[in-house]
């Protein structure tokens, strides 16, 4: 049976596709693939032609987008990792879908003006702006975590795999999320999972 190929480095968004093959033990190829030149090439281009990191080979599947390459891991592979009923099953993917439409537009902003936009040339106003924005959805989840260890119940699944990897870049950019005791404890959670760790020392070349 041939393994599945992974691509990307762990140095961009393709860290959250890692993170998620490595929660599911199977073994894999990985190719370190960055998203400034490798991701333009046609070869890579045919299996995502976006040019953008992480896709996801699998046999004859293949696939981008790390939530998605998450969700098929964790359905296929995952042992746990994947909803037992349907009702989780959806509640899964809107956690999925939620956290790249409320957390990472937002993000992104403070990304933008703190990694990528010359000190002279930034406007704090933009940062305050998504700052301000942000707690309406940290509260969501921070109230929902109030009822529970995770967000579909007491064990680590592929909705908190998805929406912690999304939410990687806060302590990157100084986004303080500590208000939020019942976030706090569950990113805490999340983030000293072993799987994570591993994620992180690959691919950074």
């Amino acid at each position: 049976m041939t393994k599945p190929t992974l691509y990307g480095i762990s140095g961009s968004r393709a860290l959250r596709a890692i993170w998620g093959m490595e929660e599911t033990g199977i073994e894999y190829n990985h190719v370190s693939t960055n998203f400034a030149e490798d991701a333009k090439e046609q070869d890579f281009l045919a299996i995502n032609p976006n040019g953008r990191i992480p896709a996801l080979v699998d046999g004859d599947v293949a696939l981008f987008e790390s939530m998605a390459i998450n969700l098929y891991l964790a359905k296929k592979y995952g042992k746990g990792l994947y909803p037992n009923t349907i009702e989780d099953e959806g509640r899964a993917w809107q956690w999925s879908v939620w956290g790249i439409s409320e957390i990472e537009p937002l993000q992104m902003q403070v990304v933008v003006q703190k990694l990528f936009t010359p000190e002279p040339k930034r406007d704090p106003k933009v940062t305050e702006r998504a700052l301000r924005g942000l707690e309406r959805p940290l509260k969501v989840l921070d109230d929902q975590l109030a009822q529970r260890p995770y967000l579909l119940g007491d064990e680590f699944s592929v909705a908190d795999l998805n929406v912690a990897a999304v939410m990687l870049l806060f302590g990157m950019v100084g986004i303080d999320a500590s208000a939020h005791k019942h976030l706090s404890r569950w990113l805490d959670a999340c983030y000293a999972r072993p799987a994570l760790a591993r994620a992180r020392q690959m691919g950074e070349g």
